[in-house]
């Protein structure tokens, strides 16, 4: 299975921006539908976003203009730009890779509080 470490997290005011990484540890990462989900204390893990091997994305209505996936297959990573953020963002966000072939993973995951 794939290996995926996420960084980028922190601590940033509302109205602030992020931007998240995710690096895989396969060269076949291209092959992967990735999305970036989150949870937050007390709540269920939910999907923020989704990108297919193709490039097709789809996003949850409360991030819609505000966050933005991407990947570059060449560099094996996935990220999610997020502006506009509020403090209902605030959440642990993962990474998560899935091949009808492969499997999924998960990686450990990134913390982001939205915070004044």
């Amino acid at each position: 299975q794939v290996q995926l470490v996420e960084s980028g997290g922190g601590l940033v005011q509302p109205g602030g921006s992020l931007r998240l990484s995710c690096a895989a540890s396969e060269n076949i990462f291209r092959f992967y539908n990735m999305g970036w989900h989150r949870q937050a204390p007390g709540k269920q893990r939910e999907l923020v976003a989704f990108i297919s091997s193709g490039g097709s994305t789809n996003y949850a209505d409360f991030v819609k203009g505000r966050f933005t996936i991407s990947r570059d297959n060449a560099k094996n990573a996935l990220y999610l730009q997020m502006n506009s953020l509020k403090p209902e963002d605030t959440a642990v966000y993962y990474c998560h890779a899935a091949s009808a072939t492969k499997g999924s993973s998960w990686g450990q995951g990134t913390q982001v509080t939205v915070s004044s």
